[in-house]
């Protein structure tokens, strides 16, 4: 199945696309030229690969024709091809090129989304990436520690270090990778991901864009605009001193810190599960019928 589309139609979605953009990161670029960190925004652009020019350029994803004079903007991309008859589509051939990096995310998502959510990290994590590794540890040098390096040891000392996700898990210090209930491999992300981690509801962002251009634009903004709101959270759970970048901290060393994370992380689970619903569809759609969307998803909308 075939979609055609006008170009009064995509010129208008391409449009409203740069402009969401824009407004979910701001004058980041010009900070970020002028050397200024941000500990959320800097997270999404370095670690994630898919830049803000990346991010911010539409695609309509696989089986839309795009039609029209302005459709020569995507003359020169190699992940596009012309249609005979006139205007342009993502390439076909780039469906069969994929199909593995489908067919894992399909599996990954899959298994995240049935089982029942862990709530209970704490966000220790970041923690963790510290623990008894005095300043070389710190990953962000130029912030201080809230309770300090022996304070920030104390708290993972006094509590149960439970983390799923593997790609925070390979960044624990030495000292804090035994003190974790799980020991985590690359090759068991399918078999330990769960639904309830601040990580995996990023991650969706991740599986998204490298989808993209397979996935349209729309969903790949709807991604983001959720790992905005995730890294916060995590950031302000984090033994960072962050007050100075307006993030006030969610102390998870007490009692109520531990329940207000508990409600960000239950929040954060309840908007992921129609992302990643919405993912494991276009997965599905791509591998069977050559990517039809549902477009029956909520999207999100940041706090």
């Amino acid at each position: 199945m075939v979609t055609v589309l006008p170009e009064s139609d995509w010129t208008a979605s391409r449009s409203a696309h740069a402009n969401r953009i824009d407004l979910l990161i701001g004058d980041y670029l010009q900070e970020r030229a002028r050397g200024a960190y941000h500990p959320v925004l800097d997270f999404l652009f370095t670690y994630y690969s898919f830049k803000p020019g990346h991010l911010k350029r539409w695609n309509p994803g696989y089986g839309v024709v795009l039609t029209g004079a302005q459709t020569e903007d995507y003359a020169g991309l190699a992940s596009y091809e012309p249609v005979p008859g006139g205007g342009y589509r993502v390439r076909e051939s780039l469906l069969d090129h994929r199909r593995s990096a489908i067919e894992f995310t399909l599996g990954l998502l899959t298994a995240t989304r049935d089982r029942p959510p862990n709530l209970g990290c704490f966000g220790l994590h970041e923690w963790a990436m510290v623990y008894r590794g005095g300043t070389s540890a710190l990953r962000h040098g130029t912030v201080p520690l809230r309770l300090g390096h022996d304070g920030t040891d104390e708290v993972v000392d006094s509590m149960k270090l439970r983390c799923t996700h593997y790609d925070a898990f390979r960044f624990f210090t030495g000292a804090a990778v035994p003190r974790n209930a799980l020991v985590l491999e690359p090759s068991g992300r399918t078999d330990r991901e769960q639904p309830g981690c601040v990580h995996a509801s990023m991650d969706l962002y991740k599986w998204s864009y490298k989808l993209s251009p397979l996935v349209g634009s729309e969903l790949v903004a709807d991604c983001f605009e959720l790992a905005l709101v995730a890294r916060t959270v995590d950031m302000r759970a984090s033994p960072y001193d962050l007050t100075a970048y307006r993030l006030a901290p969610i102390a998870i060393e007490t009692p109520a810190g531990r329940a207000e994370y508990v409600r960000a992380q239950t929040d954060l689970t309840a908007r992921a599960a129609p992302l990643r619903s919405e993912l494991i569809a276009r997965c599905q759609n791509l591998l069977v019928n050559g990517g039809v969307p549902s477009r029956t998803y909520r999207r999100v909308t940041s706090t």
